[in-house]
């Protein structure tokens, strides 16, 4: 990351809207907004209630909570992703909470603080595209499309409240020794197996991508332990 450029271009927030050709409604037509937004913290008893303020989660058993209040995506990968798909891709397109740039998002460590603004953020996870992502970008075989591109973008928790305004710089204040990428984390958890015991030593992931590890290694039976390899930076 560079730390004399790294930034938030725009902070976006998403009110629920009907979802086309899905049914029911999403929060994931996020758009910019002006001036400070307050970031909640987990409330006390350390679940529930923090992200965004404004920003609506419709799929609450699949979305958001404390592991994925926030999301980043750097304006890097949108432009790389608006010269293959020809069309524009405005900041808030991949429902992210925090469009960035000069933030190597694919390369941030699971783990990794950020401070944003007056807020205190920590890396927590990559996105997996579902369903809604697919609706919402009409493209064919978006799943496979965005999966097989491998640049996810990072969920963020929320360690300190604050606000975050666009203009505000990304300052990296630690970054955990295992060097578990979200690039590598999100390899792992769909199309390479053979990184999953990277995860192991993994103790900030949420407790949803740990059981979905276990999930996928049942599922591609014994495997030695893995060299990260070219895969750190995938």
């Amino acid at each position: 990351m560079d730390t004399t450029s790294a930034r938030v271009l725009s902070v976006n927030v998403g009110r629920e809207r009907p979802i086309a050709a899905k049914g029911g409604t999403s929060g994931i037509d996020k758009r910019p907004v002006d001036g400070p937004v307050a970031v909640r913290a987990p409330g006390p008893k350390g679940v529930g209630g923090s992200g965004l303020a404004g920003d609506h989660v419709s799929d609450t058993a699949n979305h958001g909570g404390d592991d994925q209040a926030v999301y980043a995506y750097a304006r890097e990968d949108l432009d790389a992703w608006e010269a293959r798909l020809h069309r524009a891709l405005p900041g808030g397109t991949f429902g992210e909470n925090l469009t960035t740039a000069g933030v190597d998002v694919t390369g941030a460590v699971i783990g990794e603080v950020w401070e944003v603004g007056t807020a205190l953020l920590q890396v927590s996870c990559p996105r997996l595209p579902c369903v809604t992502f697919a609706v919402r970008m009409g493209e064919p075989r978006w799943l496979a499309t965005f999966t097989a591109a491998r640049v996810p973008g990072a969920y963020l928790r929320v360690l300190r409240a604050g606000e975050v305004r666009a203009g505000d710089a990304v300052r990296v204040r630690d970054v955990p020794a295992h060097g578990v990428s979200i690039g590598t984390a999100f390899a792992a958890l769909t199309t390479r197996p053979d990184l999953l015991p990277l995860l192991r030593a993994v103790p900030q992931l949420p407790a949803g991508d740990r059981r979905e590890a276990r999930r996928r290694a049942r599922r591609a039976g014994p495997a030695p332990d893995a060299d990260p390899g070219p895969a750190a930076r995938p």
